[in-house]
């Protein structure tokens, strides 16, 4: 009895096998590229977005410094409105005592004319 001969043939299931091998690796190298370019993507807008941030952390600092300073600033504008109140109110009662002190001169220089 005689070995049997090897033949090479291809069959129609291995050659579909290898293809869909070859395609699957070409698929996984073409999504690693694909995630990769996202990271790379990815890490650009998180620069990006991280300058921006600090950007308006900086603007964010100067109206807390403006708003700081208005809030003084009216507070000190309150003080010289109560300032002016106190002050109008001291003219007028001045006003008032300087009527009562020429009415009684007025009196006096009266009374002096008109002799003992």
């Amino acid at each position: 009895m005689a070995a049997p001969t090897w033949k090479w043939e291809w069959n129609l299931n291995t050659v579909v096998v290898l293809i869909g091998f070859a395609g699957g690796f070409v698929a996984w190298g073409y999504t690693l590229s694909t995630m990769q370019i996202g990271l790379a993507t990815s890490a650009s807008n998180i620069v990006d977005l991280s300058a921006r941030v600090s950007a308006n952390e900086l603007s964010l600092r100067r109206l807390d410094n403006h708003e700081l300073r208005l809030t003084s600033i009216e507070k000190a504008a309150d003080n010289a409105t109560a300032s002016m109140r106190a002050l109008e109110k001291t003219l007028g009662d001045l006003a008032s005592d300087m009527k009562v002190t020429r009415e009684i001169l007025q009196r006096l220089e009266a009374a002096q004319r008109r002799g003992p």
